[in-house]
């Protein structure tokens, strides 16, 4: 009779955790308590005596696998090209061409002339984010119903996110104003508050510009803009307005001067000489976020492993808590540094 009670308990407590965690993740509750209680059957997956810590693991590390697979869907990171395929030990190796292939135009000269392409295979590392360790007492959990488990997951999940997409940015802009990187500073009217010079039609028309120098295609184009830029350009854009208040989704605000536009509240900081700041600095006076624009098929994204860390409290005789982080691989930088624009604040600290 006893056996048959801790069997009940275990299905049952997979039932509850795995429902939760589903409905924290967009995933069918019914789905994920099934999934829960089938692991949980697989000797080879559950050995004896870790029922519960095994199975839940797994399945909270899938269910966040999915929910930051889904994350850079409708981003501004969305429609990049996904290199994740030939991710190897959460490293990458990529081919760089050095230069592009020669087109020639109703050629009539045969034997058609060799160009060799200089190879180089570069191993990049992809960037490791940790979440930082939490702990969940059993007291916490037995008054909480286990729905606290829940939304500690989803709060490491949507941490991850917002560095992932931070340190995106920060790669994807110059480190300071170049030939083939233009740096756009603002050139608008002074606000009182800051200092800080707005963003005008002009300033986007020369980032426009820029990139038509360059010689970057007008089709995927992308301009992910800082909340200031956004604002700013509502003031003056009655097309934008429209834009904005009926298809803003995901980030996503319409398009304008041949861009798809983008918001995000994680664009870096720059200097008042116009130099990136290194990620994760702050702000001091005159410094502001910046926006910037690339050409889509000149960048990539990849996605490496993802893993859980999970002691439970049943190991902390001492405390009775449970600990848990989250680590995981991700990248997304240019192929080559020579189809991008940033524009940056310009500063007056007196009128």
């Amino acid at each position: 009779m006893k056996r048959f009670i801790t069997i009940i308990t275990a299905i049952l407590f997979n039932c509850v955790v795995g429902g939760l965690i589903g409905s924290a993740c967009g995933i069918d509750p019914m789905l994920s308590a099934l999934g829960a209680n089938l692991m949980a059957s697989v000797p080879a997956v559950m050995p004896s005596g870790v029922l519960r810590a095994g199975v839940l693991r797994e399945i909270w590390t899938g269910e966040v696998v999915k929910a930051l697979k889904a994350g850079l869907d409708g981003s501004w990171l969305d429609g990049i090209p996904d290199a994740s395929s030939v991710v190897d030990n959460d490293v990458i190796h990529l081919v760089d061409a050095g230069v592009d292939p020669e087109v020639l135009v109703n050629n009539t000269t045969y034997p058609i002339a060799l160009q060799t392409l200089a190879d180089g295979d570069i191993a990049i590392s992809l960037d490791k984010f940790q979440t930082k360790v939490t702990p969940i007492t059993d007291d916490e959990l037995h008054a909480a119903t286990y729905d606290k488990m829940s939304r500690v997951i989803e709060a490491h999940k949507d941490a991850i996110d917002e560095s992932k997409y931070a340190k995106a940015a920060h790669s994807l802009c110059a480190a300071e104003n170049a030939a083939k990187t233009p740096v756009i500073t603002t050139t608008g009217a002074r606000d009182a508050a800051t200092g800080r010079l707005t963003l005008t039609k002009d300033d986007l028309l020369k980032a426009k510009a820029a990139l038509d120098k360059l010689g970057v295609p007008a089709i995927n184009r992308r301009l992910v803009l800082c909340s200031d830029h956004v604002n700013d350009i509502l003031g003056w854009s009655e097309a934008f307005q429209r834009q904005y208040n009926l298809d803003n989704v995901n980030g996503k605000v319409g398009r304008l001067f041949g861009f798809d536009i983008y918001e995000s509240a994680s664009t870096p900081l720059y200097t008042t000489a116009g130099k990136k700041k290194a990620f994760g600095a702050v702000a001091t006076t005159g410094e502001f976020a910046s926006s910037f624009g690339f050409y889509t098929p000149r960048v990539f994204k990849a996605t490496g492993s993802t893993k859980m860390y999970y002691s439970q409290a049943e190991t902390d005789p001492l405390n009775q808590r449970n600990l848990i982080n989250f680590r995981h691989y991700f990248i997304a930088m240019a192929k080559k540094a020579d189809a991008a624009v940033t524009i940056v604040n310009g500063y007056k600290a007196t009128a």
